[in-house]
């Protein structure tokens, strides 16, 4: 699984990998809110970094916005505390749509339409995965992507499989990424092994460690781009686990690249 730390090189062709948070480690702020130690943090040197000092922060100011939605949602409806909410699952979602472009498309069928508009709020938003795959057979814009999110209890529907097999057979620009807790670290998903209407086809697959937005920001960059340049679609197995916390890794992730851990108090 592909890991993302900040000595380990991004390798597309591996697997991708980097306690419950009681309180926010940073509030959401703009630029010039920053702390002295943040906006410094922003402004450093990159070098040969990948990701800027300045986007690390925009990922983790993004995914903690989508978890106190999440508790905020939770306090009034605990049922929402389910396989399908947005909690635990903030970098899976933020690593791909952040960087999404206006003409794209997401189909979030998953949560509130609330927090794809808190990730990236000029991104078109589908109310069905079908809507979403129909929206790509009709782009006039050149360059458009679709991206759909599915938890493992959802890509077991119909609507997943159909959409994946339409994708498939058109070549669509689709970023297909599935969340799901798999039973052991060895566990596997592959999508050309399911059988789509009789055929089956090859789809780039990759294996991320969806607690770690870095890995996924890299790895759905890196897919997004495939799709646009009309390679066809992609799809990223989100490996979740209930003992790892996307901001406490990222907060781990920021202080390694410098930032002063008191920024988070």
């Amino acid at each position: 699984m592909v890991r993302c730390g900040p000595s380990v090189p991004f390798t597309i062709s591996e697997p991708v990998t980097s306690q419950p948070i009681t309180k926010p480690f940073l509030k959401p702020l703009s630029e010039t809110a920053m702390p002295a130690s943040m906006k410094q943090f922003a402004a450093a040197d990159q070098g040969f970094s990948l990701i800027s000092n300045r986007k690390l922060l925009a990922l983790y100011t993004a995914m903690l916005a989508c978890r106190q939605l999440a508790e905020a949602a939770s306090q009034t409806n605990r049922a929402t505390r389910s396989a399908d909410s947005i909690h635990g699952h903030e970098a899976a979602v933020v690593g791909a749509a952040i960087d999404l472009q206006p003409h794209d498309t997401v189909a979030h069928a998953l949560w509130p339409e609330g927090t794809m508009q808190i990730v990236n709020p000029s991104t078109a938003l589908a109310a069905s995965y079908a809507a979403a795959t129909r929206s790509a057979l009709a782009a006039a814009a050149p360059g458009k992507v679709i991206v759909l999110l599915s938890s493992a209890r959802r890509s077991a529907q119909a609507a997943w499989t159909a959409a994946i097999t339409l994708a498939a057979e058109h070549n669509l620009p689709a970023l297909f990424i599935q969340m799901r807790h798999p039973k052991s670290a060895a566990e596997s998903f592959r999508v050309d092994s399911i059988e789509l209407k009789r055929k089956r086809y090859t789809l780039p697959s990759i294996n991320v460690d969806g607690s770690d937005v870095v890995a996924m920001y890299r790895v759905a960059t890196e897919s997004i781009t495939h799709a646009r340049k009309g390679h066809g679609p992609s799809f990223i197995d989100c490996r979740l686990s209930i003992a790892a916390d996307p901001l406490r890794n990222m907060q781990d992730y920021l202080v390694g690249k410098g930032l002063d851990r008191a920024a988070f108090e």
